[in-house]
């Protein structure tokens, strides 16, 4: 069995610009400079590194992806996730993730 790191915090979900742009959460900075000094080794391309991801009682695999833009990992939030709980944009959500 993996091990894996598990981190909780709060984020507002975003949409990215683009039309039809997909839903993400931002993960905290303070988390994010953790995990990339001890983790980056286990990023894919594109800053990609696999994750489990939880909010309320919906758990899911996933990845979060290094923004150099934003300096952070951003997490993206699935259509059907967001709808079974009812979530939108600016929406504040509590969740965990495993990496």
């Amino acid at each position: 069995m993996e091990v894996k790191i598990q981190y909780h915090f709060s984020a507002k979900i975003w949409q990215h610009n683009a039309p039809g742009g997909w839903h993400f959460t931002s993960v905290p900075n303070f988390i994010s400079k953790e995990i990339r000094e001890n983790l980056k080794w286990q990023e894919e391309g594109w800053g990609r590194m696999k994750a489990i991801a939880e909010i309320g009682s919906k758990r899911w695999e996933t990845a979060i992806w290094f923004d150099t833009k934003r300096n952070t990992y951003i997490l993206p939030i699935k259509a059907e996730i967001r709808k079974k709980l009812n979530l939108t944009t600016n929406d504040m959500i509590h969740l965990t993730i495993w990496v």
